[in-house]
Parts: C-alpha cells; structure tokens; sequence
C-alpha cells in the first residue's frame, strides 16, 4: 500500500498530487467506476433476492436431498472466476445454447455470472444464522393475527438485518473487486475497476494511473465495509439467538413458491452454465461429439497462444498452490491463535481488534492491487541479490495472501470456541504455553484446519487477477492459460480453453469437496 500512494502521488522524493487530476479529469475514469458500482449493486441485489429463500429451504426446512442442493450451491463459490466467466461465455456466447440471446459480452451477462457464486454466499451467511434464530416473537406475531408474510416481515426480517448487511458487504466487496469474470465477458466496453488496472498497467504501462486508481478503490472497499460493520453491531444487540436446530420443519403447501425459485435458480443460474461448459468442451466447431479439446491440453496446435503443453501448467499450478497453501495455512494457525486470545485490558483488546483488521487487509486489497503491489515492490527487496519479480517466488507469496483470511476465518471461531475456564485450569496443573497449544488447541482444530487447507488449496490454485501480474511466460498457470485460450482467434484455441476451464473447475471443486467432506466426518468425532 505504501508503494502505491508513493507511485501515486510522490514523485522525486516531493509530493505531487498531479496523477489526481489526470485520473479523474479522464471520462472513462467515471463511467469505470459508475459500471462498477452499478455491475457490484446489482449483482448483490440479484444474489439477495435468490439468496435469501435459498437460505430459508436450505436451513430451515428439511427434505430429501438437502445435503445435495447445499452442495451443489458450494461449488460455484470455490470455482475460479475464469471458470465461471469461461462457462458464462459458453452458454450465452456464439454457438450457446442462449446464444441467440444476444447477451455475449453484455452488461447482463457479467451480473449473471457474479451473482452466480454469491447466492451460495448470501444462503450460507443468512441462512446460519437463521437457523439459530429464536422465532418466538414471530410466533407470538401469529397468534395476535398477523399474517405469515406480515410476521415474517416485521418480526423475522428485522432480526435477520444483521446477517443480511453482513453478507451484502461480503457479496458488494467480491463483485466490485471481481476481476476475471468481467475480464472475460465484459471486455473494455464494460471494463469495472480491477480490469481498468490491469489495463492500464500492461497494456500503457501507466504505473501512476493505475496506482491512483488502486487506492480510490480501496477507499471505497475499506468505506463500504465500515458501514455494514457499523449497522451489523447496532443490529446484532437486539437479536436473541440459540443453539442451531438439529433438523428443520417438513415443508408444507405455504413453501412451495420458495422451494420453486430455489429449484428454477439451482438449474438456470448455476447447473445450466455448467452443462453448457462441459457439453461444448466435448464437441468441435461443427457440433461433432470429440475429445480433440481434450488431447489439445497434451499435445497443443502450434497457434496456440501458449508456452509448453497444459498438462504442464496444471503441474505448475498445482505446486504453487501446494506451497501457497502450506504458506496460509502455517501463518493462517500462528494468526488465529493470536486474535482468538482474550486480553482482559481495554487497550489490549482493541489491539487485538487493530491486528485483526490489518490480518483481513488482503480480502480488501483486490487480487490485481496485491499483485501490483507485489510488482512495485519487489525489485531486489530487504537487500536481496536479486529482482523477484523475474521468478515464480512471488506467485505463491501472492496466492497465500489472498488466501490467508479465509483461512484465519475457518479457524478463529473453533480456536474462540475453546472455554476459557479449560485454559485456566491447564495453567493451574502447571502447562505452559506451548502444553496448552499441543493438548488444547491443535486438538480441537482438528478437521477444521483440513477445510481452511481446502479453502487455501482451491482459492491458490484458481486465483487469477495477483497471479496475471506476476506470471512469466513459460511458467504460466492453469487460469491464465485458460483466459490467454479463451480469448485468442486460433481456430483450436477457444475449444482447449473449454477443456482447461473443465479441468480447473473439477480440481477446485474436488479439493473443496473433499475438505468439506473431512470436516463433516471429523464433525462426529469431536
């Protein structure tokens, strides 16, 4: 960050705030960040509007296949956006199924594809805590007369403010900062924030521009975050929560409008995106079933915008995700452990809270603002002989980073979780610290650090807007593969991508699955 306003705003060693005006003074600059706003704004109202309901059948209803449909809203969250992108332009591009839709590289087409990972999002947050929602007062709502909309709308929707501000922020922050998927089906025409950055810096090599930019865009994360913070506070004190429910309430006649939207957003928003990526992955340009697109990942035609075969950069992708991982989840365990502590001073806890603030910088900081960061920074750093930024070192750095806070959120609350009383009494029998960490806390991490392993794994290995930055040719990775194939003009090239952006999703999806897996066997464990 601090090479950023020094790229920005500093120049000879003097203040200059000149790039100020040359930003924005610049028409495209504003209609960058009115699309922004506008593409993040509405793919967080699509992803509430689906959400929400998904959240209601999902946790607090019970019925056969259940557990699948939670699953299968799991998967678009873990899949990397060029995935989604590619598989968005698949069904909605030339030879689609909706192709004739028009809605190739359009403005709805990128609000589609964001909301489709985010309904999973906003199902989850929103729907966790439902489930643990006391509804007495909706209850009580009932018996006086109201009706159940009326109830549901002034008694349960009010107390669900909380977790809904919580996961808008979470879904805004994602979709403003989302740069693959917009890179794929919005092209220049409707470029947002992230992909205006990457334009400006590799292809005008304007260094100031796109650090002005880096820093407007942090300052209207770091903004709108601070205000879903403040109303989640104010809402949380008013709310009486219990222990979640074993099982939900059988579905009844009144349900059926909701479980219809559920089922209808299941099939059309994510299964149906998804079929059309595999089923065009399996034919050629004349609609004949093959597995040419396949075998072009061994054995690439020379057009092919690529150095070396895929299978090669499935290898290299899947090593630096393997030590980005190991990287987020070693720090990940130091960090959490740290912030799960509980000063008893006042200045103590604020520091704490100040520490945790500056651990979740990196799922502020967008992925393309780390890895320009990266960029600019890196040359020779601390005294080193040489300039990073000429290998891959920095690609697993960069990974790990934006990793890092999904990490030290999956372990923080089993750490929070741990009673005090029992740490208290170690100390008594005479334990010391490191007694404590080996008896106490890494035991009852347990297969929760399996699935912050899994989220550090699936997140590294399908990143793509730090990793753009930092890649060098020849030791490309499976993602920009994937986008470098999509968008060239070789005949072959658009079909191995399909293939690539099958594979990537398979591998994120698996690692994820299997993690979540791990947890909710070890689940019956402990």
């Amino acid at each position: 960050m601090f090479s950023l306003v020094a790229t920005g705003f500093v120049d000879g060693g003097r203040l200059d705030l000149s790039g100020l005006p040359e930003v924005f003074g610049a028409e495209r600059t504003w209609r960058v960040i009115g699309q922004t706003f506008a593409q993040a704004g509405l793919a967080t109202a699509l992803s509430l509007a689906l959400g929400v309901p998904a959240a209601y059948a999902l946790y607090r209803l019970d019925f056969r296949g259940k557990r699948v449909l939670q699953g299968v809203l799991t998967v678009p969250f873990v899949l990397p956006s060029v995935v989604v992108g590619v598989a968005f332009s698949a069904l909605l591009g030339p030879g689609g199924p909706l192709g004739s839709w028009g809605l190739d590289q359009s403005f709805a087409a990128v609000v589609l594809a964001l909301a489709f990972p985010n309904v999973g999002v906003v199902a989850r947050m929103v729907g966790g805590f439902w489930a643990r929602l006391d509804d007495t007062s909706e209850q009580a709502a009932r018996v006086l007369g109201a009706s159940r909309v009326r109830a549901w709308c002034i008694v349960t929707l009010p107390a669900l403010g909380p977790a809904i501000a919580s996961a808008a922020a979470l879904v805004f922050l994602f979709c403003s900062t989302s740069f693959g998927i917009v890179l794929i089906l919005g092209g220049t025409a409707f470029a947002n924030v992230e992909t205006e950055i990457y334009r400006l810096t590799v292809q005008f090599l304007d260094l100031r521009g796109a650090a002005v930019l880096s820093i407007a865009q942090f300052a209207i994360v770091a903004a709108a975050l601070a205000v879903s913070a403040q109303l989640r506070r104010a809402g949380e004190r008013a709310v009486v929560l219990r222990e979640e429910r074993g099982r939900g309430t059988p579905p009844r006649r009144v349900d059926a409008p909701v479980l219809t939207l559920v089922g209808a957003t299941l099939l059309l928003l994510h299964v149906l995106p998804l079929t059309a990526l595999v089923t065009r992955s399996l034919r050629d340009r004349e609609g004949r079933w093959t597995l040419a697109n396949y075998a072009a990942l061994a054995d690439p035609p020379e057009a092919l915008p690529i150095d070396g075969t895929v299978l090669e950069a499935i290898g290299a992708s899947l090593r630096i995700a393997a030590v980005a991982a190991l990287i987020a989840i070693v720090l990940g365990m130091l960090l959490a452990l740290v912030l799960s502590r509980r000063p008893r001073t006042r200045s103590l806890r604020r520091g704490i809270e100040a520490f945790d603030a500056l651990v979740m910088l990196p799922l502020g900081v967008s992925a393309v603002t780390l890895g320009f960061g990266l960029l600019l920074t890196m040359n020779r750093p601390l005294g080193i002989g040489f300039d990073l930024r000429t290998s891959t070192v920095l690609i697993p750095i960069a990974q790990a980073l934006v990793a890092l806070p999904l990490v030290v959120r999956t372990l923080l609350p089993v750490l929070r979780g741990i009673p005090t009383e029992l740490r208290d009494a170690a100390s008594s029998l005479g334990a010391g610290p490191l007694a404590m960490l080996r008896t106490i806390d890494l035991p009852l991490l347990g297969r929760s650090a399996g699935l912050a392993l899994g989220f550090a794994c699936a997140t590294s290995l399908g990143e793509f807007g730090a990793t753009s930055f930092l890649v060098r040719p020849g030791e490309q990775t499976l993602p920009v593969v994937v986008a470098a194939l999509i968008g060239h003009q070789a005949p072959e090239s658009y079909g191995a991508g399909l293939a690539g952006a099958v594979v990537l999703g398979v591998l994120t999806a698996g690692i994820m699955l299997a993690a979540e897996r791990w947890r909710t066997d070890g689940n019956r464990e402990f």
